[in-house]
């Protein structure tokens, strides 16, 4: 039987990912098609807490099983930032093009560039919360390139690679991919014949 979890996002990018990884298994559910039109906020500074204030206030909401996932870059030179405000660096309403921008400023002149996208993801089921995490290391490219996938993809450009996600086709992402990784590792909690995937 195909279970229904909802996903605490609308973000169609995010979500058409992780159905992507999940395959037919399960049936993700965004928040507008679970109901609920209200943003969650993301209040900490913590992606664990971020990810379980989304998954708590949908179980609180609906009752029913739930996801949700808080993720970012961090840059070493940059002492961990944007962090937990990656989609916000440069402002509350910033564009993702606004958020690179001011990330490329930041590290002007600067030689160490070398950086990591992490995922932390808040499942809970019948109640009961769990936290999967995976990580993508590698560096900030000195310039934008390339037209796919989102956010800073444009200018990050993992280790054992020498383009950035955006140049990459969504098959040849995925096998970095820090979001992978963490549902990956939800997948085998969920369903422990599937974790050899």
């Amino acid at each position: 039987m195909i279970k229904t979890l909802v996903f605490a996002s609308n973000n169609k990018n995010k979500a058409d990912e992780i159905r992507r990884i999940l395959g037919g298994d399960f049936r993700i559910i965004t928040l507008k098609e679970a109901g609920i039109d209200t943003e969650i906020p993301e209040p900490h500074d913590s992606f664990h807490l971020n990810a379980s204030e989304k998954s708590r206030y949908i179980f609180n909401h609906t009752g029913l099983d739930c996801f949700s996932e808080d993720s970012g870059l961090e840059v070493a030179s940059l002492h961990g930032a944007p962090g937990v405000r990656s989609a916000r660096y440069a402002g509350e309403k910033a564009s993702d093009h606004e958020n690179i921008e001011k990330l490329l400023t930041e590290l002007e002149g600067i030689h160490e560039r070398s950086a990591h996208f992490k995922t932390v993801i808040s499942l809970i089921m019948g109640g009961k919360e769990y936290f999967f995490e995976g990580e993508c290391k590698g560096k900030i490219s000195q310039s934008a390139k390339g037209s796919n996938g989102f956010g800073y993809d444009p200018v990050f450009i993992p280790d054992e690679a020498n383009i950035t996600f955006a140049e990459m086709s969504m098959d040849e992402k995925s096998e970095f991919s820090h979001r992978k990784k963490a549902v990956k590792k939800m997948i085998a909690f969920l369903q422990p014949s599937k974790s050899s995937l």
